[in-house]
């Protein structure tokens, strides 16, 4: 019996304790460390997994342009269609399931930016615990700045489902990591420092030994309000993306339905609106170079950088070098206060920015 076996097992029999133990004040604390737990051997099998502990091949994909997407839904949504009008990728396209066994890129340009989308096999029930080779396809979608969940209109309720599938594979969509500090001492044990009261400190230390940790000062800098989210403050393997969600294959004209974007990729109905959606969540910039003060800057090829960096991470992706010699930087744009405003290299860039870096 291999270790992912052992590993399954075992899972099996903490679920089936989590299921029959009825939840009240007094078997709180138990749940709460069954499910630590639970986390944690989770963990363990895509530790094994990732190194060929019985995962099957995985899907190696090199990362190009200045982002990268995933479209991830059930088979059949239409995803090689959608990124086919999105894209310049020629992916296959057939009108019966598995059509897509592989990983297939495309290059998307908008605002001077190249994004890679990626189409991904189509998600199965029980995709987290590798049903269908589930497991593999969501190692690429952990490694994504954004993932367009996406559905047809005969099937919304899928949209659910494979959120649930992904929240299962530890992806978390559109949150936040929660904010608690967790700092390991050598000794003293458990220290728990919440003026929110989140959770009681016999709850917290017990979910804390439940991954290893015996030593430690933990603070909460905000309120907890779930133990999911205590349980991911102690997860090392917890990925934060935001999402679109997509309904796909209307035949009526082109809506919001809920929080979905309803579009048909055939007709090329709403595909403007999602590329656009796509810029928007990703949170790029386009930044624009002068190579002298009084001449104009380079608009045809802009830096693409995130949004929330500053000049000084604009500096450090044009020269290594020059960091130490440039002292500010001059700006023009929106939210310059004037034509050429010095400013300094620790000031956050903004959308279409012209900057000029000088001593």
């Amino acid at each position: 019996m291999s270790k992912t076996d052992v590993l399954k097992m075992s899972i099996a029999r903490v679920e089936k304790e989590i299921r029959d133990t009825p939840y009240h004040k007094g078997t709180q604390h138990h749940i709460g460390r069954m499910r630590a737990k639970l986390s944690r051997l989770r963990e363990q099998v895509e530790g094994v997994s990732g190194k060929g502990g019985g995962g099957g091949v995985g899907y190696a994909v090199a990362h190009h342009g200045d982002a990268t997407v995933v479209l991830v839904g059930p088979p059949s949504a239409g995803k090689s269609t959608l990124l086919n009008k999105l894209s310049s990728a020629q992916s296959k396209i057939g009108a019966y399931d598995f059509t897509t066994i592989g990983v297939i890129p495309g290059m998307m340009e908008i605002n001077g930016a190249r994004i890679q989308i990626l189409d991904l096999p189509g998600i199965l029930l029980g995709a987290a615990e590798n049903k269908g080779f589930g497991r593999k396809v969501l190692s690429v979608a952990r490694a994504a700045k954004l993932m367009v969940l996406i559905s047809d209109v005969d099937r919304p309720e899928w949209l659910d489902k494979v959120e649930a599938e992904i929240h299962r594979a530890g992806i978390r969509i559109d949150q936040k990591p929660p904010k608690i500090r967790i700092k390991k001492t050598a000794k003293g044990s458990i220290r728990v420092i919440d003026p929110y009261k989140s959770f009681s400190e016999e709850m917290v230390s017990e979910i804390a030994w439940e991954f290893g940790i015996k030593n430690a000062e933990i603070k909460f800098e905000e309120r907890i309000d779930s133990l999911d989210r205590l349980i991911d403050a102690f997860s090392k393997s917890r990925v934060y993306m935001k999402a679109i969600r997509v309904l796909n294959k209307s035949d009526k004209k082109k809506t919001r339905k809920k929080d979905a974007l309803v579009i048909s990729a055939e007709k090329g109905e709403g595909i403007e609106e999602l590329r656009q959606e796509i810029w928007e969540k990703l949170g790029l910039v386009r930044v624009y170079l002068k190579e002298e003060k009084n001449k104009e800057a380079d608009r045809e090829e802009p830096l693409i950088i995130e949004k929330g960096k500053t000049f000084l991470d604009v500096l450090g992706a044009i020269s290594t070098e020059m960091r130490e010699d440039v002292k500010r930087a001059h700006i023009w744009g929106k939210k310059a206060r004037f034509p050429g405003q010095r400013v300094s290299l620790r000031k956050e860039v903004f959308d279409e920015v012209e900057v000029f870096f000088g001593r």
